[in-house]
Parts: structure tokens; sequence; C-alpha cells
């Protein structure tokens, strides 16, 4: 059986360690451990973990900016995909999301994972060609 419950910290290892084995999932600098701390510290009750028999078997990550919200590593094992795991994280996030009076969610997507692009689509979510996303970083560091 499949449990979903809020992402603590001490779920960081086997969250990290379920990216690094998901296709089309990049760890960045940014997903450090301090990183995930202030993430989760800064979002509480909006991010999530599935486990079966006390492994982490998916995971989604939650915030908001105030008036949007956003997720970041909708990650469901292979041998796992297809339960609807996946589809209940994200509406958890949604509902708890919409209790702070955020009605409006974005994630972004590599143009490679195309298996997430797929998932994405098929859910009803819109995929936009309006807007483009810049990025600036103030550090010699490139993958962060």
């Amino acid at each position: 059986m499949i449990d979903i419950r809020e992402m603590k910290l001490t779920d960081y290892d086997s969250v990290i360690e379920l990216m690094k084995q998901t296709p089309g999932v990049t760890v960045r600098d940014t997903d450090s451990y301090q990183a995930t701390a202030r993430y989760l510290a800064r979002n509480p009750g909006l991010s999530f973990v599935a486990e079966e028999t006390g492994i982490i078997v998916g995971c989604v990550m939650c915030g908001h900016d105030g008036r949007r919200g956003y997720l970041q590593h909708l990650i469901v094992s292979p041998e796992q995909r297809g339960k609807g795991i996946a589809q209940k994280m994200v509406s958890l996030c949604i509902e708890h999301l919409e209790s702070l009076g955020i009605v409006k969610t974005h994630i972004d997507v590599l143009i490679t994972n195309q298996t997430a692009i797929q998932y994405w689509i098929k859910r009803g979510w819109k995929k936009r060609d309006d807007i483009y996303r810049f990025s600036f970083i103030k550090s010699e560091n490139n993958n962060v």
C-alpha cells in the first residue's frame, strides 16, 4: 500500500537518490541539503512523498510566491507509475495552495523530457507559448 505524507527534511537522501535514478530529471547544486531545508521551511506543508513499506517511491516539491504556486521534481519510480500516485500528490499540492488563496500553479519541464511533457498535457496542463523563461546566475557555477 502506498502512503502519501508531507515531505520532511529527513527524507532528503532518499528523495535525491530517487531524482538521480529518474531519467529526464537534473540534480543541480541548488538541490543541496541546505537549499532543500530552506525550501521546506519557506513552504511548510506543501511538499509530499509517497512511501511503500518505508521506501520513498515518489515525491513532489511545492512552493509559492504569494500569488502563484510552483511544482518542482514530481517523480514516481518507474515500477510504481500508472497507479495514480503522481496525480494524488499533485492534487494535494493544488488543494493546499488553494487553501492559501493561490489558484494558478506552474511547473517547468526540460524540453528534452518528453515523458513529463506528455504527462502534463494529458492531465490538462497548458503548455505556454507566450512567455520565455530567463535566468540570471550570479555565480561561477552554472549548475545552480
